[in-house]
């Protein structure tokens, strides 16, 4: 049996590394060079180091255990990609919203969308940067204006069982919700 779920969040949050660091083939990947026309558009003062950003999606894949196969989608994160969302999370089980909680209002718009799109149900992944977070768990989801029954979590996008954790959490909150079981589209 295999399942898709969906990786989102604002720009530069982690979704690429955290599709990559725990696929077990090679993710794909749609990175291109940044260039000068998204310097009006993307705001890399946090993210200095960032040369490239997803322009389509990322695919991943990982085996639970013998029965069930999860396929992962990593949306892009600048709003002119946004249009690509709806077809992305068609059929999803669950959602992640990766959030950087150095760059907080990049998380607004994910957040809303899934919230908005209350058929998916969505967790909350606090991107731990330079091995910190800026804020608690409860501060972001008051910030955000996260609903209670959301789980929020924290970890860290380049570690592989830290990614699992997170995978985990989202497919038994996706169980325990009557809403994983409507369909999406």
């Amino acid at each position: 049996m295999s399942t898709k779920i969906v990786i989102a969040g604002g720009f530069g949050a982690g979704k690429t590394t955290l599709v990559g660091s725990v696929s077990e083939i090679p993710a794909v990947t749609t990175e291109a060079v940044m260039t000068e026309a998204s310097v009006d558009y993307d705001d890399t003062s946090a993210t200095p180091l960032k040369t490239t950003t997803t322009v389509a999606m990322d695919f991943g894949r990982i085996t639970v255990d013998r029965q069930l196969i999860m396929y992962m989608f990593g949306t892009p994160g600048q709003a002119r990609f946004w249009f690509m969302w709806d077809d992305l999370v068609r059929g999803a089980v669950g959602a992640v919203v990766v959030v950087d909680c150095r760059r907080l209002a990049e998380s607004f718009d994910a957040v809303d969308y899934f919230e908005t799109n209350r058929r998916i149900p969505y967790i909350v992944a606090l991107n731990r940067f330079d091995g910190r977070l800026d804020f608690t768990a409860e501060q972001v989801r008051e910030a955000l204006e996260i609903g209670e029954d959301v789980p929020i979590v924290d970890f860290d996008a380049r570690d592989r069982s830290s990614g699992g954790m997170v995978l985990k959490t989202l497919l038994r909150y996706a169980l325990s919700t009557n809403a994983a079981a409507q369909p999406v589209g």
